[in-house]
């Protein structure tokens, strides 16, 4: 059976940037389907050639080393161009045409949408109107980038529309993060080892801390960011999807509804933060320069820093909070999963003046992606005095090459129908209805204030005082693996 992926959003940067390069990257590594075809559509008039040579300069550019001029040809020969506008139906009856005249059917067809989300009601209609999304000659999927939606309503109402031509188990709603090799590990971690199955749970972890901190600011995006926010922008995606991958139950089986049944739980046991809640269990910071940022309003009230205290009413993490935050221009790039066990109930060996640190397991997400293990040992010839050593994992170090970029994981899942680290619809409602209580507070008042910070620290000085307050401190490294 044949591939054909169908890029709308052809000429944006998403599609020269990262797509192109991955699916490059698969076919040099004999992953891509034999045979499969990239169709581009977009407004820009352009020829395939054209397009093709704009795609080989981009990605060379991108590769560098990695780019061979012999199999980009190869992989080139199955790249197709098609000029039009998503609003005109004609330029999707001509798509159908071209495709019919590519494909060897019975074909897999996959239409991602990387475009502005304001235009993926209208390519879905489209794709329906012009009988694009007819299974009888082989299966048809959509990929949808986020953001799924700006609220709970707007992503209920994106469902339906794409529900009204599109099964569910058609529909992909990628999250990178969820690609990425580390977040994928943190499954493995947990189900492929015995080891930590008996203390994963309340009765020896203290907490959980979730931090993607980001060491730029907004630069050029600042009049979509100032739309959306830190919360809208990090929390009810990224960071919710590495919440329910630390904290879900084992799946019976690794099939994509199983899995994801076991994340839309985790989502479920989440108690929801309504009143005084939000201000005491929310704290929400800007860095200072940003009302000068190109796009953003003079009298902007947009938050570009978050911290999120969440409990998860269920057996294994009742009364185990999860800390999550995120940032604009902070200390450092790094996201990762801290796991901060309890300390031992007795303290042996304290000498009462402090220093002493519990157990911790970090898991870095980006850029040093690895796992750490902190624990306590003797330090020699210094009587009973500790100190905290660690044992840690580099996937740099045990394994050679590069780590696949998140896209080449995602998009061959799709293109194969493997769902298992898609959001599914029940999933993104569930999330927006977690946040969009707190996004209402903030936005009436009724929120905590919006503190100012300095660009290269960890957020606002309330953020480390907000922490000591409940007996904890953030885990603050740049990064941990080295």
């Amino acid at each position: 059976m044949t591939h054909t992926l169908v890029i709308f959003g052809a000429s944006g940067d998403l599609t020269s940037r990262k797509l192109i390069p991955a699916l490059y990257r698969l076919h040099c590594r004999k992953r891509l389907p034999a045979g499969s075809r990239i169709v581009g559509m977009a407004r820009t008039p352009m020829s395939h050639d054209a397009w093709r040579d704009s795609l080989a300069e981009s990605t060379a550019a991108h590769l560098g080393k990695e780019f061979d001029p012999s199999s980009w040809r190869e992989f080139a020969g199955g790249v197709y161009y098609h000029p039009g506008d998503i609003g005109d139906s004609a330029a999707f009856t001509a798509l159908t045409a071209l495709l019919t005249e590519i494909e060897n059917p019975p074909s897999v067809r996959l239409y991602y949408f990387a475009t502005s989300p304001q235009l993926y009601s209208r390519a879905v209609a489209q794709l329906g109107a012009a009988g694009l999304a007819d299974e009888s000659s082989g299966p048809r999927r959509i990929v949808v980038e986020k953001p799924f939606g700006h609220d709970l309503e707007s992503a209920r109402q994106l469902n339906r529309e794409m529900h009204d031509v599109f099964r569910e188990q058609q529909i992909y709603r990628i999250d990178h993060y969820l690609g990425k090799e580390t977040v994928q590990n943190v499954l493995v971690l947990r189900f492929a080892n015995s080891i930590f199955e008996p203390v994963w749970n309340r009765n020896y972890i203290d907490h959980v801390q979730i931090t993607v901190a980001e060491e730029v600011g907004v630069g050029r995006r600042g009049g979509y960011y100032d739309k959306a926010g830190v919360l809208r922008d990090m929390f009810q995606n990224h960071l919710l999807q590495l919440l329910m991958i630390t904290a879900m139950e084992a799946p019976v089986r690794f099939e994509a509804d199983l899995v994801r049944d076991e994340k839309v739980k985790v989502l479920r046991a989440i108690r929801p933060l309504r009143g005084a809640d939000v201000r005491s269990d929310t704290l929400r910071g800007r860095y200072q320069g940003y009302l000068q940022e190109e796009g953003v309003p003079a009298d902007s009230q947009t938050a570009t820093f978050a911290a999120v205290k969440l409990l998860v009413d269920n057996w294994r993490f009742n009364g185990v909070p999860f800390y999550l935050r995120s940032g604009k221009a902070m200390s450092c790039r790094t996201t990762q999963i801290v796991i901060q066990f309890r300390e031992p109930p007795h303290l042996l060996f304290s000498d009462g003046k402090g220093g002493f640190e519990a157990n911790r397991l970090v898991l870095q997400v980006q850029p040093a992606e690895g796992i750490q293990l902190q624990f306590q040992t003797k330090v020699p010839d210094e009587g009973m005095r500790l100190c905290t050593t660690d044992l840690d994992f580099r996937f740099d170090r045990e394994f050679q090459g590069a780590l696949p970029d998140a896209y080449q994981r995602l998009l061959l899942d799709a293109l194969n129908g493997d769902a298992s680290l898609f959001a599914r619809s029940d999933e993104v409602e569930l999330a927006w209805g977690i946040f969009d209580p707190i996004l209402a507070a903030w936005e009436s008042g009724e929120g905590p204030p919006l503190l100012e910070y300095e660009k290269g620290l960890w957020g606002p000085n309330d953020s480390a005082e907000w922490m000591y307050q409940q007996g904890r401190q953030w885990f603050d490294v740049c990064p941990v693996l080295h």
